[in-house]
């Protein structure tokens, strides 16, 4: 093969690569996307193993997108067909609203993503909200249960944060403004970084998950929110309300998901991947047969 020909070759390829997503996707199919974390990917591998099971509907994942922000608008653009999300991030971080209790806060999400083309179905059953974490020797020596405690230390402490949490709205800005944080240092990394930083003792404190499968791995205290300052965030499906119409089973499928999932059991999940190293789909699936959904 000439250099000629090998170089027409690999432009055409360049060409064609962005549209091999569109012309390869059957016509009974779905797109289901998450985000760049571990409890995205698995709730997202929930759903679309789910959907496979109880209707005649072929899954695409697209995993590992980005932040939320990202997710959120490839699902404006029609990219995407189906996530999970969060209410308080809903609500707060896309459209600048106030969040209120569980129940106002899931009220809202419904209403304002309706707008947009968007049915938010029922919670997973588990809120997953921001908290300050750190090594639990330091936080019984220095008595730190609460984030009102921390802050009376908390300018000689270095926080490890993801980088979304430092500029999301719900963030960081204004929770330093809730318990007048001031911090040592910030520093802005991935989630999967946090734990290891915190444990190599590169940083002090990180904006942890409750979540989060680390926190079952580390010797960590996590601090209560007294002021409760973080607003819900209960997981739910979010479908775009077009691929709902050309497929109704949807709703009554991913309905079966409601209340299923508890705080300790997205923990445990979250564990198996990012501490045993098990693969996303099997912890998926095993969810699914002990939950009854699946045989």
């Amino acid at each position: 093969m000439t250099k000629r020909i090998v170089l027409k070759f690999l432009l055409l390829l360049m060409v064609t690569a962005p549209l091999t997503g569109c012309i390869f996707i059957e016509e009974d199919s779905l797109i289901v996307g998450s985000r760049n974390n571990t409890e995205s990917i698995i709730l997202s591998n929930i759903m679309g193993q789910l959907i496979e099971a109880e209707a005649d509907i072929e899954v695409i994942y697209k995993e590992n997108l980005g932040g939320s922000n990202v997710v959120w608008t490839a699902m404006l653009n029609d990219k995407i067909d189906v996530i999970p999300d969060y209410t308080g991030t809903i609500v707060i971080n896309y459209y600048q609203e106030t969040a209120g209790d569980a129940d106002e806060t899931l009220a809202s999400t419904k209403e304002l993503v309706a707008a947009d083309g968007i049915t938010a179905l029922e919670s997973f059953g588990f809120n997953n909200t921001y908290t300050l974490a750190l090594d639990e020797d330091e936080a019984e020596k220095l008595d730190l249960v609460t984030f009102s405690d921390f802050a009376a230390v908390s300018e000689g402490f270095i926080l490890g944060a993801v980088f979304e949490f430092i500029d999301r709205p719900d963030g960081l800005p204004g929770f330093q403004d809730e318990y007048a944080l001031e911090f040592q240092d910030v520093k802005g990394m991935d989630h999967g970084m946090m734990y290891r930083s915190i444990n190599a003792e590169e940083v002090d404190v990180i904006n942890s998950y409750t979540t989060d499968g680390q926190l079952q791995m580390y010797n960590l205290r996590v601090l209560e929110d007294d002021q409760n300052y973080f607003p819900p965030y209960h997981a739910l499906p979010l479908v775009r309300t077009e691929i709902l119409k050309e497929y109704p089973e949807l709703e009554d499928v991913l309905l079966q998901l409601a209340e299923k999932i508890d705080e300790p059991t997205m923990q445990a999940m979250n564990a198996k991947v990012d501490n045993e190293g098990q693969m996303v789909e099997v912890v998926a699936e095993e969810f699914l047969q002990q939950a009854g959904l699946i045989e």
